[in-house]
């Protein structure tokens, strides 16, 4: 291993869009700025360029395959990879080409780590054991502590194997303060929705698990119980090829006499502006969410959340009875349950102005203070130290401080 600049493998399917895919390319980053050679395996996509322009390397390997016998080839291909290029750690973030990874770092005899991303569903035996490769890591990585249970409790893995790693927001990209007004007109303006009208915003792919059809449910709800509110309901996010449930939330709509109140945006490129002019964002899953980035990005640009009170949404926003309402930053609903999300967002919505903006404060305080893009990326560079005895997580840290100095407001 070459100490001075070692070189970390990471295993991605795809690079198109997601929260696995959005730390891959944030651990690369964090790798560069540490002196570090960041290498992605994966078929590509549209954040590619990203990746690229943070410095990491592409390796292209039909890695997003569920075929027993193509994983198996996968699996040579990466140890010949490895070999090949000097890998000094391999980290899997994704369960079929974990399996791939598994095999190939093992034959190489190379530190193995993943990151359990999700809360993976478990309907059988067979099922269980596919998922079974993300909790076999030297060290794995729970998103949360919620992650880390079900990691436990699943499969049994010890304690001293499991790091618990929030993800982190952008605290540049994601800053209310450098937010200029005319982006957020220009999102306005694309969604066609006035400057005066509140919007409540939805910002999750499109997928029954994410509780869109429940949302429109409440929506048609707060219409009846508040007809003179004022609202526009935004759904950001893609389909991802789920034609058929994107016509069914349209369809929806219509027939609960919504109309144009409802609107499918598709994908959202500045998600900091679409975040700061929401009055309120629902995150209205009915499926636990193993972290749920959604929720902090949203907090930290001033938004208010309502999130189901399943998986880890309870960790990152402030909510009654655990805390009193006077320290709130925002809902937590059961899943499924329209009539409580009714009930949250009529209060979001009919907050005072004083309230709204103590509120905006407390949530964005909140966020910046635990949900930090860089504790979360030298918590990982600190897993890797801890396998190969290297310092990168040190270098970053020092790097990070360098740019400070040359930069202290990053625009």
């Amino acid at each position: 291993m070459a100490a001075d600049r070692p070189t970390i493998l990471q295993i991605i399917p795809q690079l198109d869009t997601g929260g696995a895919e959005l730390s891959a390319i944030e651990i690369a980053g964090a790798l560069v700025s540490a002196g570090a050679r960041a290498l992605v395996a994966t078929e590509g996509g549209r954040m590619a360029d990203a990746l690229t322009a943070a410095g990491g390397e592409i390796i292209a390997l039909p890695l997003a395959t569920k075929n027993p016998i193509q994983i198996y080839a996968n699996a040579a291909r990466l140890a010949w990879l490895i070999e090949a290029e000097g890998v000094d750690l391999v980290h899997a973030r994704s369960r079929a080409p974990a399996w791939s990874a598994l095999w190939a770092a093992r034959r190489t005899k190379r530190p193995f780590v993943t990151t359990y991303h999700g809360a993976y569903s478990e309907n059988g035996p067979l099922k269980r054991a596919y998922n079974r490769v993300m909790a076999k890591g030297d060290v794995v990585i729970a998103n949360s502590a919620y992650t880390a249970g079900l990691i436990r409790a699943r499969y049994g893995t010890p304690e001293s194997r499991v790091r618990i790693i929030h993800r982190g927001v952008d605290e540049v990209a994601f800053n209310p303060a450098t937010l200029s007004g005319d982006r957020i007109a220009t999102v306005r303006a694309a969604w066609g929705v006035a400057a005066d009208t509140p919007i409540i915003l939805q910002a999750a792919r499109l997928t029954r698990w994410k509780g869109q059809t429940v949302l429109i449910d409440a929506l048609a709800r707060l219409a009846v119980e508040q007809p003179g509110l004022p609202w526009v309901a935004i759904l950001a996010g893609d389909d991802q090829g789920r034609t058929a449930y994107r016509d069914e939330l349209r369809a929806k709509a219509e027939a609960l006499g919504l109309g144009d109140r409802v609107r499918l945006v598709g994908h959202v490129g500045d998600m900091p502006a679409a975040f700061a002019t929401a009055a309120v964002t629902v995150i209205a899953s009915i499926e636990p969410e193993a972290f749920g980035r959604t929720a902090v990005e949203a907090q930290r640009m001033g938004s208010p959340v309502i999130a189901t009170r399943i998986g880890a949404p309870p960790e990152t926003v402030l909510a009654t009875p655990e805390v009193a309402a006077d320290a709130r930053t925002g809902w937590l609903v059961p899943p499924g349950d329209a009539s409580a999300l009714a009930m949250a967002l009529t209060g979001a919505l009919t907050l005072s102005a004083p309230q709204r903006s103590s509120l905006a404060q407390r949530a964005t305080s909140h966020a910046a203070a635990r949900f930090t893009l860089d504790a979360m990326r030298r918590a990982t560079l600190s897993v890797y130290d801890g396998l190969l005895g290297t310092t990168l997580a040190g270098r970053f840290d020092a790097a990070y401080s360098d740019a400070r100095l040359v930069d202290p407001q990053p625009k």
